[in-house]
């Protein structure tokens, strides 16, 4: 009972709603497990599970006023997913009139996904989203209980007594380790991941700190069938459904690891609780998924070193596995927060053969497009982006049509490369650049000024030539064109205000930077005026708090340490 679950179920009480963030493997979703508990002990909460905004909605009943729901990696288990977020946008007014009327609900997010998630949330159109209200880090554990964390992990866990008192003088500095993961500390209590671990200090403070490398070795340790059980989950990122059928791709996965369909069976039911655990959907099925996302992301980091297997295994993939568990890049471009399934240069026509018929099959606008836009413009480098555009050359024509709030659009990004690798026709530029001229003027759109990819897209001289439709065809009806035109165009997107604002004040900066205060001016008295006008109502959530809980952090002598006890009488 931590600190921050306290803070945690205030803020539920209070609003109805949390959103817990964190690092990886740092509790959230243990946190997220006990409001869950108290939500059923306090007010009989009925307790429903879905994995996205959509399933959520479907399962709000308006007439049962006390229901529970709890989203674990609400924008992406291990990098960011756009369409989870935009299902969430899209989905929010619901969710929102679900807490309104009585339903709790709580949402787990890695602080770095939901980073990238939060612009498409239209956070300000909900006071209810605002961070400094709902958000828990739960990373903020005092030492003691980390350190009972770690005690109650490992006196849970199946470590014989000896190895246990071999590890007691290390632990301190293993919950002292930064960032402090629960879920290594519920690893270091289970054998299956130690079998191997060298017991000192400086490995088991590694062993906490940095798991995947550990997971990797501990992956090439564990039997073939176990291997092909994990491999056959890892290429169905939804589930393996449960009982066990494979098709042709999964039955070669198995025999390239040098297992059985019947061997592999058992294994996965033998793994459930340490590597793997049975979810089951709204539907009623049942299905194996990771026990955490962290180790699903070491499990990518040893096929890494599995040539036989990569082949397989992308050739079982999904255009959704592909283009979100996936990259291309060379190894020391790194991949950020995340880790996912390095493809190698050898394998890049297959990736391409796919993608290609991603663009082939769905219409320009597509989300599916969208995603491989993205694929391509974050996470190939320069040889995959050539190998691409040879299979595709139609690639360029497929970017030039930009929407409003172009920042929020994949395309610059990729466009920015394709021009730096003198890879983008000069015919194709120039339309880009028209249509940024357009939705500069006509949508008030000020990515052209702010976004790095336009610095490269964009010539001194294209600046110019904006500036001057600027000046001469917005400036002049500024206040008009926001009173008439405008403004209903943010309402009906949900943007209220906000992202107007910041237009104005950006093109009054951008005038002002390159002397004309003429113009300038001109913005500078729009802002005032539209700010003076608009009203914004937030709304007060209600709730109700919990009682006092009867679970209270037991005392401890000072002078004794919390693992005294472990491995006694050895």
């Amino acid at each position: 009972m931590t600190d921050t679950y306290r803070k945690a179920a205030q803020a539920l009480y209070d609003r109805g709603f949390v959103l817990l963030l964190g690092e990886p493997a740092v509790g959230k979703s243990s946190i997220a497990l006990m409001l869950a508990i108290s939500a059923a002990d306090n007010w009989g909460c009925a307790n429903v599970k879905p994995r996205t905004s959509e399933e959520l909605v479907q399962r709000w009943n308006p007439h049962e006023k006390d229901q529970f729901f709890w989203v674990d990696d609400a924008f992406g288990a291990v990098r960011h997913e756009r369409h989870l977020t935009d299902g969430w946008a899209r989905d929010l007014p619901h969710v929102m009139s679900a807490v309104k009327n009585g339903a709790r609900v709580v949402l787990t997010s890695r602080t770095y996904i939901y980073n990238e998630a939060r612009p498409f949330l239209k956070t300000y159109a909900y006071p209810l989203l605002h961070e400094q209200e709902v958000t828990v880090d739960v990373s903020n554990i005092t030492r003691q209980e980390r350190q009972q964390i770690l005690y109650n992990h490992l006196s849970a866990g199946d470590q014989e007594p000896q190895k246990l008192a071999q590890m007691r003088p290390h632990l301190e500095a293993a919950a002292d380790a930064k960032p402090f993961r629960p879920e290594a500390a519920r690893r270091l209590g289970l054998r299956a991941f130690t079998g191997n671990l060298r017991i000192s200090q400086l490995s088991i403070e590694s062993f906490m700190s940095r798991p995947h490398r550990f997971l990797s070795d501990v992956y090439s340790q564990i039997d073939v069938d176990s291997q092909a059980a994990l491999a056959l989950v890892y290429v169905n990122p939804g589930g393996l459904l449960n009982p066990l059928h494979v098709d042709d791709h999964e039955r070669e996965v198995i025999d390239r690891v040098g297992s059985t369909v019947g061997a592999t069976g058992r294994a996965l039911n033998s793994l459930v609780g340490t590597f793997l655990r049975t979810s089951v959907d709204v539907d009623g099925r049942s299905a194996w998924i990771f026990q955490h996302p962290t180790l699903r992301e070491g499990f990518a980091v040893w096929l890494i070193d599995q040539p036989h297997l990569l082949p397989v295994i992308l050739a079982g993939m999904d255009d959704n596995t592909l283009l979100e568990h996936t990259h291309c890049l060379i190894p020391q471009d790194g991949q950020g927060d995340g880790i996912l399934l390095g493809i190698p240069e050898p394998l890049y026509c297959d990736v391409a053969k796919q993608i290609a018929r991603i663009f082939d099959e769905w219409p320009e606008g597509s989300c599916w497009t969208g995603d491989a836009t993205r694929y391509l413009g974050e996470k190939c480098s320069d040889e995959m982006l050539m190998t691409f555009l040879s299979m595709y050359p139609a690639l360029p024509s497929r970017l030039t049509d930009l929407i409003p709030c172009v920042s929020d659009a994949p395309d610059p990004t990729l466009l920015a490369r394709l021009q730096q690798k003198g890879a983008l026709p000069e015919t194709y530029r120039q339309r880009v650049v028209e249509n940024m001229s357009y939705l500069a003027i006509d949508c008030l759109d000020t990515a052209w000024l702010t976004d790095q990819p336009w610095h490269q897209i964009l010539t001194d001289s294209d600046r110019a030539v904006i500036f001057e439709r600027v000046r001469t065809s917005l400036a002049p009806r500024l206040e008009e064109a926001i009173r008439d035109d405008w403004t209903s165009k943010w309402l009906r997107s949900g943007r209220v205000g906000d992202p107007l604002v910041r237009s104005l004040q950006t093109y009054r900066s951008a005038f002002e930077s390159i002397g004309d205060f003429g113009t300038a001016r001109k913005f500078r008295h729009a802002l005032e005026t539209f700010l003076d006008d608009r009203q914004v109502k937030v709304s007060e959530g209600q709730g109700v708090l919990f009682p006092e809980s009867a679970v209270e952090t037991p005392r401890t002598d000072p002078c004794r340490s919390v693992f005294s006890d472990l491995g006694e009488g050895v």
